[in-house]
């Protein structure tokens, strides 16, 4: 019985020498039919193909008489409201005391805020602030929101928690 298991381990160990070396070679030999395909060639000019190119004064060719002219861009958004600040990004975090942010309107918990000044404040609001308790990120998370529309939140929750 030992000598069967032997010559079984013996035939299993050549088999996976075999494929090994089968998939080696099959390898090598696939990359080579890839990088002569017409297709896969046609796709890797496509890849590597500028995506457009500059107009020169004096130049005419057809791509440049017929380029449309560039539009103008859609106007931005207006500015939310202090409330409307506060509402979408201040209060996931200040509605609930998550990561031990003060409560909106709890005064016990912003008097030792306020007592440090608005414009520390307004500065954690706008660049971010490492508490022992908790992280409150630049903006609260809401990076698309302009400073002034930050500050403008800041005094409004500032004002409900005195």
């Amino acid at each position: 019985m030992d000598l069967f298991a032997l010559v079984l381990a013996v035939l299993f160990g050549i088999a996976f020498i075999i494929f090994v070396v089968g998939r080696y070679i099959a390898g090598l030999t696939q990359e080579a039919y890839r990088e002569n395909d017409p297709a896969y060639q046609a796709e890797l000019v496509e890849r590597i193909s500028p995506i457009g190119r500059a107009a020169l004064p004096g130049d005419v060719s057809p791509e440049a008489v017929s380029a449309a002219p560039v539009t103008t861009p859609a106007p931005v958004a207006a500015a939310l409201t202090s409330p409307q600040v506060c509402n979408t990004a201040c209060l996931a975090c200040h509605g609930a005391g998550i990561g031990d942010a003060p409560i909106l309107g709890d005064v016990d918990a912003w008097s030792a805020r306020i007592s440090q000044g608005e414009d520390l404040l307004k500065d954690h609001a706008l660049n971010g602030y490492q508490g022992s308790a908790g992280y409150m990120p630049p903006k609260g998370g809401r990076v698309d929101l302009s400073d002034d529309e930050i500050i403008a939140a800041v005094e409004y929750m500032v004002g409900r928690s005195r």
